[in-house]
């Protein structure tokens, strides 16, 4: 379909994500409601989806296959972040703003499948990880059970945890042959010392989708507690994390979400928020009179108990306006895209004679896709992936894998996907 042609189709909706008001340098309302572009887009429709790449300047002289580590943002978030950079600095105020606090929370509710009141601001996953680990009720030879397959970021604070206090991590390596294998694996694992599940909703590894939902059932069922590190979903699919029946959630702002680097959300259900002590604390995590004589002190009974202190408030504007980008185009939308580019990658690095480590189950791959090579090891091909082809991938050292992972976001097109095969190709035969 020809754009002009396309345009009119697609109608308002589409017009408003196209044309992006300019954002006033006066005005703390930096998130302006737009019709949405509906939910039944073509993950094929390169007309549409070439728009949606229109908004990022991210830079054409290289595909970039990295979001898993670092996320792209699109022109609304840099520009939101910097005119409430210029106005603050204007005024030199802080910018903190219970009703723009609010707004920013309610659009990270909708990506997450929660309420405003049970999100918190925290600078990426590992700080929602260390306040989750740190702040539990755990004594020593108490069990946490978690994968092989886990970003450092989750690893390392139940390690010094353990090492400090005593607590007993236990792992599983994650199964590639179904989603039940690994419900079973972890059910092996529970004793009575069990106290703990931290779980990747979304591997760092290989992309794989762990089914968060049925683990969710078998920790109520053991009486468990359940955390999740949702770096590599929040932005990448749909999410409720009510229904998936988790005690907290973290995730970052500066992946798949697109927002601003150092920005992340930390979920904790609101009948919990007592079970995860507040370590850190500072104003904004209060809530009423303070009194130093009588030692009267009250927390914030949201989950604004785990915030402390001054923040960034431009760069949460910017997630916000990034959250909002992709609530108009559509959490349903973008998932079938790059779910449908992650397949496409999956089958083609099939068909080359790649190993693909990732799982081959459509409930179970996401848009990371991990590979390997016999004739090269990873890092061999990612540089020869880069300085021959012009892709920016990550090698995957975690749990031994000596792969390389892509990415795939809604910056990335089905062409993306045959340059990587087409690179692929040419390394098979050095």
């Amino acid at each position: 379909m020809k754009r002009r042609h396309f345009l009119k189709a697609a109608g308002p909706s589409l017009a408003g994500l196209i044309a992006l008001p300019a954002l006033s340098s006066t005005k703390t309302e930096f998130l302006p409601e737009f019709p949405p572009v509906g939910d039944d887009v073509d993950p094929r429709d390169e007309a549409f989806w070439s728009i949606v790449r229109d908004h990022f300047p991210l830079t054409r002289d290289r595909v970039y296959l990295n979001t898993g580590g670092l996320g792209a943002s699109p022109h609304v978030s840099i520009q939101a972040l910097k005119a409430k950079i210029d106005e603050l600095e204007a005024i030199s105020e802080t910018g903190h703003d219970g009703q723009l606090w609010q707004t920013i929370k309610t659009h990270a509710g909708h990506i997450l499948g929660c309420a405003a009141e049970e999100v918190a601001y925290t600078r990426n996953t590992t700080e929602g990880v260390n306040i989750v680990c740190n702040g539990l009720h755990l004594q020593r030879n108490d069990e946490i059970i978690t994968s092989t397959h886990e970003h450092v970021g989750n690893i390392i604070a139940w390690l010094v945890r353990q090492k400090r206090e005593g607590i007993v991590m236990k792992t599983f390596e994650p199964s590639m042959r179904s989603a039940q294998e690994n419900i079973d694996r972890i059910e092996k694992l529970i004793t009575k010392k069990t106290k703990a599940l931290s779980i990747s909703h979304v591997t760092t590894a290989t992309g794989q989708v762990l089914p968060v939902k049925e683990i969710g059932e078998l920790a109520r069922a053991h009486n468990l507690w359940y955390f999740i590190d949702g770096a590599q979903s929040a932005g990448m699919m749909p999410l409720n994390v009510h229904e998936i029946g988790c005690h907290a959630y973290a995730t970052s702002g500066h992946k798949w979400l697109v927002g601003p680097k150092g920005t992340g959300l930390l979920y904790v259900q609101k009948e919990m928020l007592d079970s995860i002590d507040a370590k850190w604390v500072g104003a904004y995590s209060n809530d009423g009179n303070l009194d130093l004589t009588t030692g009267e002190v009250h927390l914030n009974p949201t989950a604004q108990r785990y915030e402390y202190g001054t923040v960034s408030v431009p760069q949460f504007v910017g997630l916000g306006a990034a959250m909002h980008f992709l609530l108009r185009i559509g959490m349903n939308n973008i998932w079938r895209r790059v779910h449908a580019m992650g397949a496409a990658l999956a089958d083609g690095l099939g068909d080359l004679g790649a190993e693909v480590l990732s799982p081959g189950h459509p409930d179970e791959h996401s848009a990371m896709i991990t590979f390997r090579l016999k004739n090269l090891d990873k890092d061999q091909l990612q540089a020869f992936l880069s300085e021959k082809h012009n892709l920016r991938t990550r090698g995957i050292y975690e749990g031994g894998l000596n792969g390389i992972r892509i990415s795939l976001h809604i910056y990335n097109s089905f062409e993306d996907v045959e340059k990587v095969l087409a690179g692929v190709k040419a390394a098979k035969n050095l």
